[in-house]
C-alpha cells in the first residue's frame, strides 16, 4: 500500500501571517489537531493543537498574534508513492502522528498529510494493524 492511497489530499492550509486564532478555527471547523502553514504556497511550518496550548496559550500570547510565531518549522514529509510501513517506521522513528506528503523529490508539490488515523482506517493486515500500534505508543 502506497501513502496516495490512505492521505488526506491537499487539506487546506493557512499563510504563515495569519493569526492563531484563525489556525484554531480552521482544526475545530476540519476536526483535525494540526493546520500546514504556508508562504508563497509551500509548506513551511505546521501548527498542532498542541503548539497552541503549549506556546501561545500556557505562555499567555495573544490569539490575534501571527501563526508563524508559535508553528514547528520543521516540516517533515514523505512522498505519495513511499509506501506506507516505510512512513510508519518513518513515524514511529521521528516520534510523530503526522507527515506533510509531497508529489515527488523534483517538484516537492503539497498534496496531503497523512497520518497514523489514516493508516489505521485502511488497516487490513495484522502487520500493518500492529505496526500502527506500536508508533502511537508513543503518545499514551
Amino acid at each position: 500500500m502506497k501513502v496516495r492511497d490512505v492521505m488526506s489530499e491537499r487539506p487546506e492550509y493557512l499563510e504563515q501571517e495569519a493569526t492563531i486564532r484563525e489556525a484554531a478555527e480552521r482544526m475545530r471547523d476540519a476536526d483535525r489537531g494540526f493546520t500546514p502553514i504556508a508562504h508563497n504556497e509551500k509548506i513551511v511550518g505546521i501548527v498542532t493543537d498542541r503548539d497552541i496550548a503549549v506556546r501561545a496559550v500556557a505562555e499567555g500570547k495573544s490569539l490575534d498574534e501571527q501563526v508563524k510565531n508559535i508553528a514547528s518549522g520543521k516540516v517533515l514529509y514523505c512522498y505519495e508513492d513511499d509506501a506506507i510501513t516505510d512512513v510508519l517506521q518513518s513515524m514511529q522513528d521521528q516520534r510523530v502522528q503526522r507527515f506533510v506528503v509531497l508529489n515527488n523529490d523534483t517538484n516537492k508539490d503539497f498534496v496531503g498529510v497523512v497520518s497514523l488515523g489514516d493508516i489505521a482506517a485502511h488497516c487490513q493486515s495484522g502487520d500493518l494493524s500492529q505496526r500502527v500500534v506500536n508508533a502511537s505508543r508513543l503518545y499514551h
